[in-house]
């Protein structure tokens, strides 16, 4: 994603991981905890800038069932705590080498997107980049709620008087120049209890990031996130969407439905464990219904008894019938959520579907006909030294936090805040000097 880069003095360079380095990824979801190390390696080639490309091998990994969370968010220090552990002892002992921070993904906190602009008279006539940061920055600075932590920002486009959707306005004539930038935060105190978790595991937080971004950077081919493209990340207990256009982020949102709903609504439905109605989902769970639906039917064991007499076969309509209203609200609330989000509208008619629950029979033909648009399956994209037991859709998380760890976006947010940090201290120094003026 680009990203905007103010030329504020003081602000760092994009932090590339340099060569040799180790680099971990934590993707803290509700059906399971897995941590990836990997290690950044030379690809013995220059990029456009002449600069060494780099690119990432994969060391180490390590899965285990989530505890201690619910929807995306941590109920449960203790469990969370032991998970996590068995997570990343699992691939240390795999890689060989011990890891002291993480990138850790965010699915609670309830993230929100939204959307500031900010409109400036250029000094010139003709647009610089010192109208072009004046401008930005006056839009970022709206994004900084009370209560709520900026994760993300990004530019959507720029407007020079009547023109819109300007991507690059330096240098063009116009009067009237305005930033149009998205901000994507969190609830501070869910990203406390998730740096509260990592540290009891003594690791350290390198970054956090939003869910659906992380796995879109896994997922995502680059001409997708500049054509415009929507990436659906269907969870276990979320459903994270993320939009992008001309190569930013401009929309994110996490839903808290996700494939665990589907699950116990068949274990009700049916009346048979969550153990049981998992395993039924998964073998022949379908969105879709055939013809012969009626005829074929599923084991189903009662909850609670016991023996093979409490054994019934129920038709496989009855599984479908379940799993496809479910599914229909998931998809419902997605489009209700890109309806409602100005920049999301950029995105185009192309969505992705990753996660979990995208490898369900037939979500992708339910998708097209809710949402209305291009569907593809997406799985994360080759890493050498990929397990093979990690290559499927519900991965893309955990390996886009490590592709985030390779290339971290800038904190703008940050740099704004250190600059509005610096002029109320030069305020104050300057309180000070005329007071000692004044007295003496």
């Amino acid at each position: 994603m680009t990203v905007i880069e103010l030329p504020v003095k003081g602000d760092a360079k994009p932090p590339i991981a340099s060569k040799g380095s180790i680099v971990a990824a934590l993707d803290v979801g509700s059906t399971k905890f897995s941590c990836l190390i990997g290690e950044v390696v030379s690809q013995n080639r220059r990029t456009a800038d002449g600069k060494e490309a780099s690119a990432l091998r994969v060391l180490g990994f390590g899965c285990q069932a989530s505890r201690g969370t619910r929807n995306g968010a941590i109920v449960d220090l203790d469990q969370a705590e032991r998970a996590i552990r068995l997570a990343v002892d699992a691939a240390e002992k795999m890689a060989k080498r011990t890891i002291t921070s993480v990138y850790v993904n965010v699915a609670g906190g309830r993230p929100q997107s939204n959307s500031y602009s900010a409109s400036v008279a250029t000094e010139t006539g003709q647009v610089t980049p010192r109208d072009i940061e004046t401008a930005t920055r006056s839009a970022l600075a709206q994004g900084h709620q009370p209560g709520r932590r900026t994760l993300h920002t990004a530019p959507a486009q720029y407007n020079l008087d009547d023109a819109r959707g300007i991507t690059e306005p330096a240098g063009m004539f116009g009067t009237t120049l305005t930033a149009e930038v998205n901000v994507v935060s969190a609830e501070p105190a869910a990203l406390r209890n998730l740096a509260l978790v990592i540290e009891r595991c003594h690791l350290s937080v390198a970054d956090y990031v939003v869910a659906p971004y992380a796995a879109a950077r896994s997922v995502l081919a680059e001409d997708e996130i500049k054509l415009g493209v929507t990436l659906l990340d269907m969870g276990g207990a979320t459903t994270g969407v993320a939009s992008f256009h001309d190569g930013h982020l401009v929309f994110a949102d996490v839903i808290p439905v996700g494939g665990m709903h589907i699950t116990h609504d068949i274990a009700r439905g049916l009346s048979t464990t969550i153990a049981h109605a998992e395993r039924m989902k998964t073998l022949w769970g379908s969105a879709m219904s055939t013809v012969v639906d009626d005829r074929e039917t599923v084991a189903v064991p009662l909850l609670g008894e016991r023996g093979v007499d409490t054994i019934y076969h129920a038709p496989k309509s009855m599984l479908t019938g379940i799993i496809r209203p479910r599914l229909e609200e998931i998809l419902e609330m997605v489009r209700e959520r890109l309806d409602r989000a100005s920049f999301a509208k950029l995105a185009g008619s192309r969505v992705v579907l990753t996660g979990g629950g995208s490898e369900l029979t037939g979500v992708r033909e339910i998708a097209a006909q809710w949402l209305n648009r291009q569907i593809r399956l997406g799985a994360p994209l080759p890493v050498a030294g990929m397990p093979e037991a990690a290559r499927s859709p519900a991965f893309a998380t955990v390996y886009g936090l490590l592709n985030y760890a390779l290339r971290p976006d800038i904190h703008h947010a940050a740099g704004v805040a250190r600059q509005a940090m610096k002029d109320a201290e030069a305020g104050y120094l300057r309180r000070v000097g005329k007071w000692i003026a004044d007295s003496f």
